[in-house]
């Protein structure tokens, strides 16, 4: 009798460990810019998570003797015009534009990837009628129609949330519709729906899985334009409100007066909003180049 000695599962998780870095590594080699937007990314999340640890003053303390302040030892990237400390305000601000941006993507392409798989499979008056919302929504442009949401609704993080939210709906729709038409009419889904398996599962388990590298691409790509709505929101009096710290909000307002005497007023939010949407276009780019089959087949 032959004994077969199985690896233990430590030397599995190792294998699987390892195999899971020389991915990214082939990864982050075939896709550079990917790679940079990721590390990108990364940092203004680790930025947000520890806030409090790394920002050096209070982001709400006014200090009037320290009004509009140049760059210095005690300011790095000096005061506004409360005297607020700006880099603090930036970091504060982090956590703004990274939440929105996530939670209104999540929310918005989820629920339309979701509208786009019952649209799909479904077809005829579900479809139909689907398809005529999403054609009214994709009417307006995405900044008014996110203008006229939060102006009804009044401005505040979460009624920001949920304007981008409802914005981002028809595309996610869209393009997991798309995804769902070419695939219910595969052999296997007929195959499945001949069995007598429940239109839940077949979604669930055949259809889903298909949809699912494009939703990814979408949701990527589309965070970085949900950071820069909210910004412009923001800018415009319609995000977030004040004193609460946010990019778009350090652009507007006073700073736009102060702007030629105390351009750093302008120049640090302005950087982190660009900084933070090319990393997600760069990663979103990637993505789509990794994940779709006809991307990598050219």
């Amino acid at each position: 009798m032959t004994i077969t000695l199985s690896e233990p599962p430590q030397a599995n998780y190792k294998e699987a460990h390892r195999s899971i870095w020389t991915k990214l590594r082939r990864a982050a080699r075939r896709k550079p810019l990917g790679a940079v937007g990721a590390l990108i990314i990364l940092a203004f999340i680790f930025v947000a998570a520890f806030a409090p640890l790394l920002a050096p003053h209070d982001p709400f303390l006014i200090d009037s003797n320290n009004l509009l302040a140049s760059p210095n030892w005690n300011n790095w990237m000096g005061t506004d015009e409360y005297g607020r400390d700006i880099m603090s305000r930036l970091i504060f601000g982090a956590r703004v534009s990274i939440f929105v941006g996530l939670m209104a993507v999540g929310i918005g392409s989820t629920s339309g990837a979701l509208l786009g798989l019952v649209s799909g499979y479904f077809g005829g008056t579900v479809d139909y009628l689907i398809q005529r919302v999403m054609d009214t929504l994709m009417a307006f442009p995405t900044l008014i129609l996110a203008l006229a949401m939060v102006a009804v609704l009044g401005p505040s993080i979460q009624n920001v949330i949920i304007a981008l939210a409802i914005v981002k709906l028809p595309n996610a729709c869209r393009v997991v519709r798309a995804t769902t038409l070419s695939v219910r009419e595969r052999p296997y889904i007929v195959a499945a729906r001949n069995l007598g398996l429940s239109n839940a599962r077949i979604v669930l388990v055949h259809i889903l899985p298909n949809c699912l590298a494009p939703f990814i691409i979408l949701a990527t790509a589309g965070l970085g334009a949900a950071i820069l709505s909210e910004a412009s929101l923001s800018f415009l009096g319609l995000g977030t409100p004040p004193p609460e710290p946010s990019w778009g909000a350090m652009l507007s307002g006073k700073t736009q007066r102060y702007m030629m005497e105390a351009p750093w007023l302008a120049i640090a939010p302005g950087l982190a909003i660009t900084l933070v949407v090319f990393g997600f276009n760069f990663l979103g780019d990637a993505m789509r180049d990794l994940l779709d089959p006809h991307q990598r087949e050219g």
